[in-house]
């Protein structure tokens, strides 16, 4: 089992900035960011693994979030820039023992219980 731990949460302007973090209880091949709006499903935002493979993000955050670890940390990282109130939701570290390319829920077992984000217009 894995325990990950959100925090960096808060509410924000449009157009302004934060920074995600998660602290994972112990190393774990593939990391990721998901995020959920009440009446959505559930969806992926940016996915990585160790060992230099590039990474993956959803469409609706490319050039505006940036996915990072640090491996010696257990730790995730999620830079989020030029916030818009559609990036509204409740943010989730996720984890995996193998590393699956790509943005699906499914492919990650270990879950943190979410960090709020709002962003006001």
């Amino acid at each position: 089992q894995v325990q990950l731990v959100e925090s960096g949460g808060g509410s924000v302007q449009a157009g302004g900035s934060l920074r995600l973090s998660c602290e994972a209880s112990r190393y774990t091949r593939a990391m990721g960011w998901f995020r959920h709006t009440p009446g959505k499903e559930r969806e992926g935002v940016a996915t990585l693994p160790s060992g230099g493979i590039a990474p993956v993000y959803a469409d609706s955050v490319k050039g505006r979030f940036t996915i990072s670890r640090d491996i010696a940390k257990n730790a995730l990282y999620l830079q989020m820039s030029s916030l818009n109130p559609e990036d509204t939701a409740m943010y989730y570290c996720a984890g995996s023992d193998i590393w699956i390319p790509g943005l699906k829920e499914a492919s990650f077992p270990y879950w943190g219980q979410g960090t709020r984000v709002i962003v006001s217009a």
